[in-house]
């Protein structure tokens, strides 16, 4: 029996996980959950990092207490940093990647790289909130906590240090800053020179599943191992995917929709760069070739607008309101700039996009909600077909995994979208595929394939099966229509 625990810092909030593997099957219990708000400071938005830091903590020793821990982890979102100084300790709180820096630094980084060139060398999506043009920025402003720095430690790999001593970046997110090399592996340190960026702050580049040292004393986890598992939240949750026909695409939902398949190598050409594709790595020498859609991100901010004003609202709660709701009459792209901003009045934007774009304005909470998930499905498969064709591939099916899996209407309408059948779970897939590569350096488990077979073994998934209905394909066209006429992103 090995015992892990798996500490998953989200968007939104974080938990503690533990998992228990008797040899064929895994059990995982949630020991702790917490909030994760960021807080404005002086024009900034940034993680609150000593209170997920704290909190943390506080759920991996409520864990310990409970039982004894072979080992620990800790995966989070991609492209955020902290920078720590000589003394270890932080020049200053991470910034949060929806600051607006990273957007305003965007252009005058490609009159230094061009486009194309940084794509080519990285085969990253090209998006304002990747860490390379958060340093751009920060290179371009003289920022003195360039000059501060020491080492830069991702989120994850941030914990990690201050488990056990590490400085190490962890590869799945490490490639998500965009300035990781796609074919020698290593750092681009030519380009971020180009860019003003100190290549000295990059640390060692390690593999999933590496074993970093023992948990501190201070830390009070017994003689746990810390481990780099994927430490980018969709890499292990793509690890807990149980594929189970070839290219298959997977949709891992939470606040993004991160949307790929998995492939041997990165994929870069004149197709993926057009369609704006992005090859992060993967666990066991694999990579994910996707792309990001802003998922349930809209809902997270229509619940907590209407919050502020009075009315909570369960997400059960809020899908029983969507389904009473008209269907198919006013849909938004969820990746329109108009909705990136963290702050304003997320309803109000959804409804002025339908009325400036001549459609229904939706009119009270399940109406919108269901503008959302609507749109949402529709996204997911306009982005299906595009990974196909770019891809060369004909997925038979689609696993939804992360907390999108629970969402029956989301899953329902992303299977009638696409044609396609949905196979939903496991819900947990990030703390899942955490804990499974634990296992895998703990020699518990041999490789990638047989995690899988555990994953199959230990949670049932549900199917949703496509009617294939005449008016979700009326709604097909009338979406890539509406983007069309909006000069939107059109997919290559």
């Amino acid at each position: 029996m090995a015992t892990m625990a798996a500490v998953d810092l989200g968007a939104q909030s974080g938990r503690v996980a533990v998992g228990r593997f008797d040899g064929s099957r895994l059990a995982v219990s949630e020991a702790y959950r917490f909030a994760n708000e960021p807080v404005e400071v002086a024009g900034r938005l940034r993680w609150d990092i000593d209170r997920l830091r704290r909190d943390a903590l506080d759920g991996l020793r409520a864990a310990a207490r409970e039982t004894a821990l072979d080992s620990v982890a800790v995966d989070s979102w991609g492209v955020d940093f902290g920078l720590l100084d000589r003394s270890g300790a932080l020049v200053e709180n991470p910034l949060h990647y929806r600051d607006s820096r990273r957007t305003a630094a965007a252009p005058e980084a490609f009159a230094r790289v061009p486009a194309r060139e940084l794509y080519d060398r990285t085969g990253i999506q090209l998006l304002p909130i990747n860490t390379v043009f958060e340093l751009a920025a920060m290179a371009a402003e003289g920022d003195p906590a360039l000059e501060s720095a020491d080492v830069l430690l991702l989120i994850p790999d941030l914990f990690h240090h201050w488990l056990c001593g590490s400085r190490t970046s962890e590869f799945t997110n490490a490639t998500t800053t965009q300035c990781l090399d796609a074919a020698g592996g290593g750092w681009a340190t030519d380009l971020l020179e180009r860019l003003g960026i100190p290549a000295r702050l990059f640390p060692e580049v390690v593999a999933p599943g590496t074993p970093l040292g023992e948990a501190s004393a201070e830390a009070g986890l017994g003689k746990a191992v810390v481990i780099a598992v994927a430490t980018h939240d969709t890499g292990s949750a793509v690890a807990a995917v149980p594929f189970d026909r070839q290219g298959s695409v997977f949709l891992s939902v939470g606040t993004w929709s991160l949307v790929g398949v998995e492939i041997a190598e990165p994929l870069i050409n004149d197709d993926t760069f057009a369609a704006n594709l992005t090859n992060e790595g993967g666990v066991a020498g694999t990579y994910r070739l996707l792309r990001n859609v802003a998922g349930l991100w809209l809902l997270h901010e229509c619940r907590r607008h209407w919050a502020e004003e009075g009315h909570e609202h369960g997400f059960d709660e809020l899908v029983d309101l969507a389904r009473s709701a008209p269907p198919l009459r006013s849909f938004v792209d969820p990746n329109a700039d108009v909705f990136l901003g963290h702050g304003a009045d997320m309803p109000r934007r959804i409804q002025a996009f339908c009325r400036e774009t001549g459609q229904p304005e939706p009119a009270g909470v399940g109406e919108i909600v269901r503008c959302i998930l609507e749109s949402l499905a529709l996204k997911h498969a306009e982005t299906v077909e595009m990974l196909s064709r770019v891809a060369g591939s004909a997925p038979a099916e689609l696993h939804v995994v992360g907390g999108g899996a629970r969402n029956e209407l989301l899953c329902a309408w992303t299977a009638e979208a696409a044609g396609l059948p949905v196979v939903a779970g496991p819900e947990e897939a990030t703390v899942v595929g955490n804990l499974l590569v634990q296992a895998i350096a703990l020699g518990e488990i041999s490789s990638l394939a047989e995690a899988r077979e555990v994953v199959r073994a230990s949670f049932e998934p549900t199917t949703y099966e496509p009617a294939r209905s005449a008016e979700w394909q009326e709604a097909r066209g009338r979406f890539a229509q509406l983007r069309s006429d909006t000069g939107l992103e059109v997919s290559a």
